[in-house]
């Protein structure tokens, strides 16, 4: 199949995107799929899916046989892929892994390197498996000899890279013989290399192995007759020293250290910077270590580095190199003070400290300046010792020192303030001072602002290491002066934070009110609208710094009063200003200045021009109206709210005294029905004992005594069933009671006088009728005893009922107040709602009163437009009337016809006179 047809087949099936790429991967030009292959990394992102399956396969067929370009493009693109975590799936990376490694030994060096940048970052995303198949075996063969030097060294760096990723008995056992034979290689390269990556080797052995097979090979390569590999060697033990013992430290290291402080600076100056720039971490790793001779011979070397290629009997040598160890020497100054003790401090690293900050290279001055923080902290109270250095870095004529020396000014400063020697630092107070007034006069005449900024921000902490008399008279009119004449626009609103912060920490009070006063005589009632404009900003930091009482106390209404100014750029500034404004104010404490900042959006409003200012006005208004309306919807809400609350405790009331009052009525019914139950049954009860009572007395006379015969009690039988079944009325309840007993009494009897030869029977039937009666008294008592139960349940009842009338009653009264003080509320609401009316019926006739003022103006114009018109009617008339009188002496002159005589031209001249003295008087 052709090109074309691909193409056809693959428009047919993807994207168009991907399609025009794959086209020029095929047709295109070098240039197009260098870019096609550079922006791989946003294709992925898009499409990981359709770019892995058709551009990836397509771009690895272009590599074939491309140029340097395309494959520095191509690696590039890769490594993006990799280091930026674009794709998740294994099999993408093994991909690019395949591609990678088909092109590491590439013939051009840089090309090479960069596809090995490549495999190092997808070691990270591989497994371990995919890197002991594809990578360690063919690593393996190509560390041998008989491969390139180029091999060699990849070899060193992938061994330092994978081995991070097995364990300790793997690196043992597969990578440590690799290692051996590469630190043993006949080019130096391939042993410099390899050393510097036993450091990642010896972590992933861990520390016995690390001393048993990796730190003879250092020792051996720390003796190579090339310096970069002991260079090498030596940066390699120095960190891997905190993975050996003290034994190590004192054999190993300590040996090594000396004879490197041994060389000569001319002898090998890389070996020199290296322990210059390692100097700090050895001597506080090995301080344990060392004898008092020995830590003698360390600061002698740390000394001699100090002043490293500066001229010595008219001879300099490489000024690059020695200023890099110089440097190095200002950066390990911070250790150097803990190893040789502050109290040692002015005898040993006090001439290398002062040497480094007077240097004649500015580099090192800055490294200096840098560690200048660190180093007066560790000194504490001998902190006066370095005020000379300090100084002179403050007068620096570099600006790149005092860029160095400003990034920790505030630590330094409090340092120096606080810690120093009260004597000696009132005597140098003002030499400190005038060193960081100049030094801020020298930034501010440079071009560098961004470094004046960052002064004047560092500048601000002296408020609260100085006296307030202090920074009122020498730093707060410079600072002043700074805020209404700098035109760079950060540096003036640093200007105005770093005043306002000197006016907050001012304690006395006369000394604020003037500074207050100078910023609203010179900048909001200033003659330039710049200066006006600055005392925005200058508010703008004061919501910040200071709180919202005294902003509003001093801030508010000046800057309100701008409203009026005439130009419109001060206005809208203003304009952008008012929600912060109105966000410092806090009703009801604040009615009235919300009140003037309502008044002066009402006039922007009503008055303003400028379409920006308007814009900026009308965007606050709506938004303060929405927020007036947000808050209308809140208390509607929240009177919803309890609105329905109270519904609900109503009708939960309601329905409790519904149910309390069906439960009393119940009650109450129940009780009636009870009383009047006992009461009846109590009544029978007791009538009914006592007849039983008079039985049974009877029947014991009777058979103790038996007088009668058996005649007269049959004839006297039917009697008595007679009188029983013939009674009724109330009596009946009562015979019906003793019906029993007096029939069985009369059995008895008779049966006695019938048989009077069986006594034994009749003893018998006397125990039953005995013991029946005895039954029959435990009953009545039991009933009596029931009987009072019920008496005293009746009376609980009587009880609770008087209880629960008493509760009915108070519910009564608690449903009373309740409503009084609903009607209490709803009072409130009304006189509450009555007020918010009145406050705008207030405005409403501000309003009108400003107005009425308005056309009381316009009257006074009409007026005295009125009295001008009559001034001019008048003056027409008098013109009229001049008129009239020319025409009526042209009149008389024409009616004389003759020649006028000195009489008749007196009397004409009399008669004008006369006739304009009345003109004049009219």
């Amino acid at each position: 199949m052709s090109v074309v047809q691909s193409l056809r087949v693959s428009f047919e099936v993807f994207s168009p995107e991907i399609c025009l790429l794959l086209y020029l991967l095929s047709v295109g030009q070098e240039v197009q799929r260098a870019s096609v292959i550079s922006n791989l990394p946003s294709l992925v992102r898009q499409n990981p899916a359709e770019t892995f399956r058709r551009v990836v396969p397509k771009v690895r067929e272009v590599l074939n046989g491309a140029g340097a370009e395309i494959q520095l493009a191509a690696a590039g693109s890769f490594l993006t892929i990799l280091q930026d975590d674009i794709i998740l799936i294994h099999t993408h990376t093994y991909s690019i892994l395949k591609t990678v490694l088909l092109h590491l030994n590439h013939r051009d060096t840089v090309v090479s390197n960069a596809w090995l940048e490549t495999l190092l970052s997808a070691i990270n995303a591989l497994p371990k498996e995919t890197i002991k198949q594809e990578v360690l075996n063919p690593l393996l063969y190509q560390s041998q000899l008989s491969h390139s030097l180029q091999a060699r060294l990849a070899s060193c760096r992938i061994l330092g890279k994978v081995a991070c990723k097995f364990d300790s008995q793997i690196v043992k056992k597969e990578l440590l013989p690799l290692v051996r034979s590469l630190c043993q290689d006949v080019e130096f390269e391939v042993r410099s290399c390899m050393c510097r990556q036993l450091e990642s080797i010896a972590r992933a052995t861990g520390v016995d192995d690390t001393r048993t097979e990796l730190l003879p090979e250092l020792v051996e390569l720390a003796d190579d007759e090339e310096s970069s590999v002991r260079l090498a060697a030596f940066d390699t033990i120095i960190n891997l020293m905190e993975m050996m013992d003290g034994d190590d430290r004192l054999h190993v290291v300590v040996p090594l250290v000396m004879s490197v402080c041994e060389v000569s600076s001319q002898a090998d100056e890389a070996l020199l910077a290296s322990l210059s720039f390692q100097f700090g971490k050895l001597c506080s790793g090995l301080a344990g270590s060392l004898s008092d001779e020995q830590k003698s011979r360390l600061l002698q070397k740390f000394k001699v580095l100090c002043v490293s290629g500066l001229q010595t009997e008219g001879n300099q040598t490489d000024g690059t190199e020695s200023a890099l160890i110089r440097c190095n020497c200002c950066y390990n100054l911070p250790a150097m003070v803990v190893f040789s003790e502050s109290t040692h401090f002015l005898a040993e690293i006090y001439p290398s400290f002062s040497s480094l900050c007077c240097d004649p290279e500015v580099s090192v001055r800055r490294s200096a300046a840098a560690s200048f923080h660190q180093v007066v902290k560790l000194l504490g109270s001998n902190v006066h010792l370095v005020h000379k250095e300090f100084l002179a870095l403050l007068q620096d004529d570099a600006l790149e020192v005092l860029d160095a020396l400003m990034n920790h000014l505030e630590d330094t400063l409090e340092a120096v303030l606080s810690r120093g020697e009260n004597l000696t630092l009132d005597n140098k107070f003002p030499e400190l001072l005038s060193a960081l007034l100049l030094a801020e006069q020298k930034v501010g005449c440079s071009l560098r602002w961004r470094l004046h900024e960052k002064l004047l921000q560092r500048y601000s902490c002296l408020a609260r290491l100085l006296p307030g008399e202090l920074l009122h008279q020498s730093f707060s009119p410079r600072i002043f002066i700074i805020l209404t004449t700098n035109k760079v626009l950060p540096v003036q609103k640093e200007a105005a934070r770093t005043f306002c912060t000197f006016l907050r920490y001012n304690r006395k009070q006369e000394q604020r009110q003037e500074m207050m006063e100078r910023l609203i005589q010179d900048l909001a009632q200033g003659r330039s609208y710049w200066n006006r404009l600055r005392f925005l900003d200058v508010c703008e930091t004061a919501t910040e710094v200071f709180s919202r009482k005294y902003f509003n106390k001093h801030f508010l209404i000046p800057a309100l009063e701008l409203v009026h100014d005439p130009v419109a750029n001060v206005r809208y500034k203003l304009c952008q200003l008012l929600p912060r404004l109105r966000s410092s104010l806090r009703l009801p404490a604040d009615k009235q200045l919300l009140q003037q900042l309502d008044f002066c959006v009402q006039k922007l409003l009503c008055r303003e021009k400028d379409k920006d200012v308007v814009a900026t006005i009308r965007k606050f208004h709506k938004r303060q109206e929405r927020d007036l309306l947000d808050q209308k919807k809140e208390k509607e809400e929240t009177l919803l709210l309890e609105m329905l609350e109270r519904q609900q405790t109503e009708g939960k009331l309601n329905s409790e005294k519904h149910t309390e009052r069906k439960r009393r009525d119940s009650k109450t019914s129940l009780s009636a029905t009870k009383s009047m139950s006992v009461s009846s049954s109590g009544a029978t009860l007791s009538s009914s004992g006592k007849e039983m009572r008079k039985a049974k007395l009877s029947r014991s006379r009777s058979l103790s005594s038996q007088p009668t015969t058996s005649k007269s009690t049959n004839s006297d039988r039917p009697l008595k069933l007679k009188e029983l079944s013939g009674t009724s009325g109330p009596g009946k309840s009562s015979m019906i009671s003793s019906k029993d007993d007096s029939l069985r009494t009369a059995h008895f009897t008779m049966a006695t006088q019938s048989t009077p030869s069986m006594p034994v029977l009749i003893r018998s039937n006397t125990t039953s009728l005995l013991d029946r009666a005895s039954t029959l008294d435990h009953r009545s008592s039991t009933m009596e005893h029931k009987t009072s139960t019920l008496d005293q349940r009746d009376h609980r009842t009587i009880t609770l009922d008087h209880r629960t009338s008493n509760m009915d009653h108070r519910n009564n009264m608690m449903e009373q107040r309740t409503g009084t003080m609903d009607h209490r509320t709803s009072t409130l609401d009304h006189r509450t709602s009555t007020l918010d009316q009145r406050d705008h019926r207030t405005s409403t006739l501000d309003q009108r009163d400003l107005r009425t003022s308005t056309l009381d103006q316009r009257d006074l114009r009409t007026n005295t437009l009125d009295h001008r018109d009559h001034r001019t009617s008048t003056l027409d008339q008098r013109d009229h009337r001049t008129s009239t009188l020319d025409q009526r002496s042209k009149t008389m002159d024409r009616g004389c016809g003759v020649k006028d005589n000195p009489s008749r031209k007196l009397s004409i001249n009399r008669k004008s006179n006369s006739f304009s003295v009345q003109s004049g008087r009219d």
